[in-house]
């Protein structure tokens, strides 16, 4: 058997056994808005964008939350409400994707540096979203921070991610959730983190539960 046809993404497995997931919608797709050629990168694209950065989006939430003792304690009094506080905060404090490339359309001088048309630009996101000018003590990781200022863990512009509004509710709700049932989620030992520039976040995080709420406990609450 060809590693085509042992592939979860072969366009010729989900043409004779179409299932409900968004690869059998692309193969559906294919000659009026897809080629077949597309195929392969498309779903590379979906894998990345779509797990890897809300995987460790979650991760980087759950150190932050951990180092910052008191942040969590207020997550826990009020999961509900602070949830989506500590979501932004947490792709703000240590983003997924740390930096991504773009090309110049213009000529452009910035900080003194002359910047081509056509030329490759890297773009840092981690250090964008801990800019002084935007963010006051920036460094610091506060759930009560003002967000009238947006970071750019989603980018920008043409570019801002189109699934950010999945990313940020599955965010929000794995916080808000760990919050709810395990308040008492600390630390138990070196965490080791994934060995790249681009995507940053945690491939080991050692953890005790402490105790957990029940159903009933929760409601009674």
């Amino acid at each position: 058997m060809s590693s085509a046809t042992r592939s979860p993404c072969s366009r010729w497995q989900r043409r004779r056994e179409p299932r409900d997931d968004i690869v059998s919608r692309i193969v559906a797709a294919e000659g009026t808005q897809i080629m077949p050629s597309e195929m392969q990168s498309m779903c590379a694209l979906l894998l990345v964008a779509g797990f890897e950065t809300t995987v460790n989006a979650i991760g980087n939430g759950v150190l932050a939350l951990l180092a910052h003792p008191g942040q969590w304690q207020a997550l826990c009094a009020d999961p509900a409400g602070l949830a989506p506080r500590a979501a932004s905060e947490a792709l703000r404090f240590d983003p997924p994707v740390q930096l991504t490339e773009r090309l110049a359309l213009e000529p452009v001088e910035l900080e003194g540096r002359a910047i081509s048309r056509g030329q490759s630009v890297l773009t840092l996101i981690g250090a964008a979203n801990r800019d002084p000018e935007a963010f006051d003590h920036p460094d610091a990781f506060d759930l009560h921070r003002d967000g009238t200022a947006d970071n750019l863990a989603f980018s920008g512009g043409i570019h801002y991610c189109a699934g950010q509004p999945l990313a940020r509710l599955e965010l929000t709700i794995a916080l808000q959730l760990l919050a709810e049932r395990m308040p008492g989620l600390a630390g138990a030992g070196k965490v080791k983190r994934r060995n790249s520039n681009i995507i940053r976040g945690p491939i080991r995080v050692p953890v005790t539960a402490g105790p957990r709420r029940t159903a009933l406990s929760l409601a009674a609450g």
